[in-house]
């Protein structure tokens, strides 16, 4: 990246968290473009969408597993982008990702489609790559660097560092003992724990969750390890869900073997969170999950963090 060059004027983002940086970093007039699912900010509303999606989400969690599943096997991509549309876009950077092809288009498809433009100049591809909280930081910096805006990139870093870091130091005093065995449940059925950034969200907010390794993706579950496991705090989280969409999906948890016996279920700590907005998407707004899971974890320490304005629209009890 050329960075004596002009700023990019036409920004178009095809990861929810990308379109959540570029808005941010106060580049939202810039975005021409966004995926099918970018939501946040509301101002995204009237965006172009040049990206579709081929799984039926109105489906059960073990249907769209098996969705995915099956297109996965015959090789044929979950999610597609419009060409046509990009064009008339004109964009002069492109925010995707290369984590994932079922969260959204594949980084290969989408150099397939630039390389199919018909431009005067090649077009910048930024892809997105985080699997830790310190990942999505950096990339919060490349977005800054690609668009041109590195002073906003720094600040807002240096803001989102500073809250981490105060969460931080409230959690390590806690001993071995005040920290709740907890997991987060990133899909319902078939059963996955969430991994990624979410383990050091755990850990960074005053819990203990060993089962999962951060840094990795996230990956099936047997119930059976869970329960044994017998953590004190469940929070269910599924993967592209709303708090409603979530709250209907749960109700398969308690069919479970031994899912009674628990002691989250036991003692009443079993939390819904809207995870379509505060957990799966690797943006800005992971700091506000760590604030939200300190909160749910350790109540008396933590209030309820003044980024959520409705905090019954962000998470429940089930």
């Amino acid at each position: 990246m050329n960075l004596d060059a002009t700023p990019p004027r036409r920004i178009v983002c095809l990861l929810s968290s990308a379109t959540e940086m570029v808005c941010a970093l106060g580049l939202g007039d810039r975005l021409v473009a966004v995926s099918h699912d970018c939501d946040y900010p509301p101002e995204v509303a009237t965006k172009r969408r040049v990206t579709t999606c081929h799984i039926q989400t109105a489906a059960s969690s073990r249907q769209i597993d098996a969705q995915v599943r099956q297109v996965s096997r015959q090789g044929g991509p979950l999610y597609s982008l419009d060409q046509q549309a990009l064009a008339a876009c004109e964009p002069d950077l492109i925010v995707t990702q290369k984590q994932c092809d079922v969260c959204a288009v594949g980084y290969r498809d989408v150099l397939t489609a630039v390389e199919g433009l018909e431009t005067a100049r090649p077009i910048p591809v930024v892809a997105l790559n985080p699997t830790s909280l310190d990942a999505v930081l950096a990339d919060i910096r490349l977005v800054g660097c690609a668009a041109g805006c590195e002073g906003a990139a720094d600040a807002l870093i240096d803001s989102l560092s500073r809250r981490i870091a105060a969460v931080k130091r409230r959690t390590d005093r806690l001993s071995a003992a005040d920290r709740p065995r907890t997991v987060m449940i990133e899909w319902i059925d078939p059963l996955i724990l969430a991994a990624n950034w979410v383990p050091e969200l755990l850990q960074l907010a005053g819990g203990a969750c060993p089962l999962v390794t951060g840094g990795r993706h996230s990956c099936y579950t047997a119930w059976k390890e869970v329960r044994e496991f017998d953590p004190q705090v469940i929070l269910v989280s599924p993967c592209g869900f709303d708090l409603d969409r979530t709250v209907r999906e749960a109700r398969f948890l308690s069919g479970l073997e031994g899912w009674s016996d628990v002691d989250a279920v036991r003692n009443g700590r079993v939390l819904a969170v809207d995870g379509n907005a505060y957990v799966n998407r690797s943006g800005p707004r992971l700091v506000d999950t760590l604030e939200i899971i300190a909160h749910l974890l350790h109540p008396r320490l933590f209030p309820v963090p003044p980024t959520v304005s409705c905090p019954a629209d962000a998470w429940c009890l089930i």
